[in-house]
């Protein structure tokens, strides 16, 4: 595991500056770097979405160890986030500096499973016969809710299962300034009960604009909204938003506000390394939110080369624990982007997360995992199981597009090199999996929603792919 320092002093409040493929150059660690590091920023930067800014930059990346620093590796492009093939063509194109670059680039992202798990299709309700724009809804209880002017971040992860909201054109992205809209969309589906939102990061935003979205939602007064959601990496990357920055109180404020009105208010934080704990920023932000009666849970996948040793989770988990915050959910590494890179087998992120379980105590074994956000939901490992001398792996759904798949385990066959369910076989000769045979067995080309109210949501001629993701018919 790389070495990292802890409790990090503080520096001063500083303006936020972001770099990108535009002035990396300027940052002095990057003069210390090899050119092929160079080039893959170059080169890689051209594909998948590249800013970070100089609070990670100064106060998170330990430049010594670049590039081989957790942290470097969260926010710095790699060559092996593109297939040796891609990256050869975008390479070239580069190089010659034509009109073919374009195309290549949009090659390159075609080929990386844009918007997996039915983003563009499958989760976007309808209403009125109408699609509803910037809004997802595929579990019964929570709607995400994509605010227009928070579709952006202080600076991106790699990994990041979102990126097209970064580098497409607007038919790729999603995004809402009506509020009207969802909260009319609330009122006709009573099954809500939490609102996320999501991005993007909605702590770019300013808190007037915020403002403008989430007090409409509490005033209108809809009896079964229970709780708000914030999906934010802002406590990691800008923790200054909460404190230094010049609206701060007045966001904080609106927290407050919230709360008192009878609403929870929830900070889903993506944490993926201690040192992103270890700052005396980021701990002045934490004490700020926790005031207001908010409250912060923590989530992240399992990443290779940056957080996939039991160890690292332990510590982080029992950090948070200290700090006041939830452990809510170690993820596994979508299937898109560079999931080929960061990915970690399912056996294997198993093994580190249980061996991080042990480590902890009660009060952080409230994490779930490690879990996959797949099309037909979320779907945790077990854990491998041994019947009648033969190895299988055991899974359950902790979210399903059906409610009645959650809790209910189910088993593959074993695999060492599995990344995904798409990867696993059904066990005992099965041909397909339980949920497989709820959608085969249905007669329509749509997803086995629970109907809700309004809620429809025809695949048309996406009925194909997604049976062929399903693997529906193999065998």
């Amino acid at each position: 595991m790389i070495k990292h320092e802890t409790h990090r002093t503080r520096r001063g409040p500083a303006s936020y500056i972001a770099y990108n493929l535009h002035n990396y150059r300027a940052i002095p660690g990057i003069q210390n770097l090899g050119g092929d590091v160079v080039e893959a920023i170059e080169v890689v930067g051209r594909v998948l979405p590249f800013k970070t800014n100089n609070y990670v930059v100064e106060r998170l990346i330990n430049w010594k160890q670049a590039p081989d620093d957790p942290l470097f590796r969260l926010t710095f492009p790699q060559r092996e986030m593109l297939p040796p093939g891609l990256y050869e063509t975008v390479r070239e194109e580069l190089r010659k500096g034509g009109d073919r670059l374009t195309r290549a680039v949009a090659m390159a992202r075609a080929a990386l499973n844009p918007h997996p798990a039915g983003q563009m299709t499958d989760n976007v309700p309808y209403l009125d016969g109408r699609p509803v724009p910037g809004i997802q809804h595929k579990y019964p209880e929570t709607v995400l809710f994509f605010p227009s002017q928070g579709q952006t971040c202080h600076a991106y992860c790699t990994f990041c299962f979102r990126w097209p909201q970064f580098v497409a054109t607007d038919a790729g992205k999603f995004a809402s300034n009506e509020i009207e809209t969802l909260i009319g969309y609330l009122r006709r589906h009573p099954r809500v009960t939490s609102v996320l939102f999501t991005g993007g990061d909605p702590m770019v935003m300013r808190t007037e604009v915020l403002r403008r979205y989430v007090t409409p939602l509490v005033e209108a007064g809809i009896p079964n909204l229970r709780s708000i959601r914030f999906g934010t990496k802002a406590l990691s990357y800008w923790p200054d938003r909460f404190i230094n920055a010049p609206d701060a109180g007045e966001l904080l404020k609106l927290f407050s506000e919230t709360v008192k009105a009878g609403i929870t208010v929830a900070i889903m934080a993506h944490f993926n390394h201690p040192v992103e704990l270890s700052t005396q920023e980021v701990r002045t932000a934490i004490r700020r939110i926790n005031t207001t009666g908010a409250v912060i849970r923590t989530q992240s996948p399992i990443l290779r080369g940056i957080n996939d040793d039991a160890r690292t989770w332990s510590e982080m988990w029992r950090e948070q624990v200290r700090l006041g915050l939830v452990p809510y959910y170690a993820f596994l590494v979508r299937d898109t982007g560079a999931q080929h890179y960061f990915g970690v087998p399912l056996v294997r992120a198993h093994d580190i997360f249980s061996r991080a379980l042990r480590e902890v105590s009660g009060l952080a074994r409230t994490v779930r995992g490690p879990s996959m956000s797949a099309h037909p939901g979320k779907i945790q490992i077990l854990g491998p199981v041994e019947v009648n001398g033969r190895r299988y792996l055991t899974l359950q759904f902790l979210q399903g597009r059906n409610p009645e798949w959650v809790g209910r385990p189910f088993f593959a066959e074993y695999s060492e090199n599995a990344l995904w369910i798409d990867d696993l076989k059904p066990a005992f000769g099965e041909s397909r999996f339980f949920f497989q045979e709820d959608v085969a067995n249905s007669g329509v080309e749509a997803p086995p929603f629970t109907p809700l109210d309004g809620f429809i949501n025809p695949l048309g001629t996406e009925g194909d792919s997604f049976r062929m993701m399903l693997n529906i018919g193999a065998g």
